[in-house]
């Protein structure tokens, strides 16, 4: 019973929670960055005192055009996808700028082949195209719909190396007026693009429908057929023209993304079956790879038949000689291994140089670009955009595996570029594209889970 005078309370709706908003740490990777450039110029500076007991006269220079080229990257990224992980830019930053770093170093040996300054431009063509990726594609998904445009101009990149000579054995380069691409390196993405796509729109076919043979549920044809036919057709071009390191990076990237897509653990043993297979067959028919296998199971044979350190065997003479901390930039001996020592065995020159430490910060730095990869791939909803997340860090992890287990013996050398690292135009350019993808896909896979930001 109420008294009088009593004062009657309206109940009142409950007041609306609070939207909860993702911090967007664009200062975090500005920092990174400032953090990055200033490390690649410390060790440009390390290489000159070392070398000539002065700082490089083109010190201020180099650092200037990597901190624009940066600086650069990141408004692209500031405006256009302000939710993107924040290591992603900071890492392939640093990891390009050790890498002219190293190409430098190794051209204060060789002045008649001096490499850096056509790798510096290079990188900026890369910056480039990372600009543009990152702001004319506002979705990741609209890719989808090229599936097939993306497939057909990966086959025509493969094949368009047959028509030009070999170089080191292998017809890979097209060579045009003392311009040289790789066009493999590009069609690694594309095929990545189109692997995503197909099957996405086919997982569950690909995970359910067909026969079940001991472990393995087997697909239907035509279900799994045509990508298996555009896999086998891209890897027969490439063992054609003897690029069996990407053949192997096509392989690795189809069982992983067929295993992602479906789940099935079974398809991860068939494919290391599949592929040791085909190494022992390859290894034992093709010359060129069969003395590879040779070198990597007998790399100090040539020393014993008196003709001197092979390759190989100069790359393991580097990494002992680094020990634990390395020699210090620009006081190793790596130039000995060679004409490679700028591209498959810049990692020899890295181990020298820098060391167990130094070598593990690099492995760390490509692990975490491979873990942010994964990482926006996993907080993705939709289906193509995990698999493309996915394949696009694996790409990094089977390059990084091959060429570093090539170069310190634990498998047979195949010949592919060490991400950022390596001398070689197409390899930086796409690195760089690939950094662009996983940018907007990390930005997409935050922008759904925070509260007012646009769809």
């Amino acid at each position: 019973m109420m008294h009088a005078g009593a004062e009657v309370i309206a109940p009142t709706a409950d007041a609306p929670a609070p939207v909860a908003r993702l911090p967007r740490r664009r200062g975090v990777e500005l920092s990174l960055i400032v953090l990055a450039v200033l490390l690649s110029v410390f060790g440009y500076c390390a290489v000159g005192l070392a070398r000539n007991g002065s700082v490089p006269p083109g010190a201020a220079g180099y650092g200037a055009g990597l901190g624009v080229l940066a600086l650069l990257a990141h408004l692209t990224v500031r405006l256009r996808a302000p939710y993107a992980d924040p290591l992603l830019l900071p890492i392939g930053v640093l990891l390009n700028g050790i890498g002219l770093v190293l190409i430098y170093r190794l051209d204060l040996e060789t002045p008649g082949d001096q490499a850096a300054p056509t790798q510096l431009v290079w990188s900026t063509l890369g910056v480039a195209l990372f600009v543009f990726v990152v702001a004319a594609l506002r979705d990741h998904r609209v890719l989808q719909r090229y599936a097939y445009v993306c497939v057909a101009a990966a086959l025509v990149l493969l094949t368009l190396p047959i028509l030009f000579p070999a170089v080191n054995g292998a017809r890979i380069w097209i060579r045009i007026a003392g311009f040289s691409i790789q066009p493999g390196e590009f069609a690694k993405v594309l095929l990545a693009v189109f692997f995503a796509a197909y099957l996405a729109a086919n997982r569950t076919a690909l995970a359910h429908a067909g026969r079940r043979i001991w472990f393995m549920q087997l697909p239907t044809g035509r279900v799994l057929g045509p990508v298996v036919a555009i896999w086998l057709l891209s890897v027969g071009v490439l063992v054609l023209e003897r690029d069996l390191g990407t053949s192997l990076l096509f392989f690795g990237l189809f069982v992983v993304m067929l295993y992602v897509a479906t789940g099935r653990i079974g398809w991860t043993a068939v494919g290391l079956l599949l592929a040791s297979l085909g190494a022992v067959a390859v290894g034992r028919l093709e010359p060129h790879v069969h003395s590879r296998v040779e070198d990597w199971l007998h790399p100090f044979a040539s020393i014993a038949a008196g003709e001197g350190p092979n390759q190989l065997a100069q790359s393991l003479f580097s990494f002992a000689a680094g020990g634990a901390f390395g020699t210090g930039l620009g006081r190793g001996h790596s130039v000995l291994i060679g004409f490679a020592v700028k591209s498959d065995f810049i990692l020899a020159t890295a181990g020298e140089e820098l060391g167990l430490a130094g070598l593990s910060a690099l492995f760390l730095l490509y692990g975490l670009l491979v873990e942010r990869g994964y990482r926006a791939g996993l907080a993705l909803r939709d289906p193509f955009g995990r698999l493309l997340a996915v394949g696009l860090a694996s790409i990094w992890a089977l390059q990084v595996f091959v060429i570093a287990g090539g170069v310190t013996g634990l498998i047979p050398l195949t010949g592919m570029a060490m991400p950022f690292l390596a001398q070689g135009g197409s390899s930086v350019v796409t690195n760089w594209a690939i950094v662009a993808l996983l940018i907007r896909i990390s930005d997409s896979a935050r922008r759904q889970y925070d509260g007012k930001a646009a769809p």
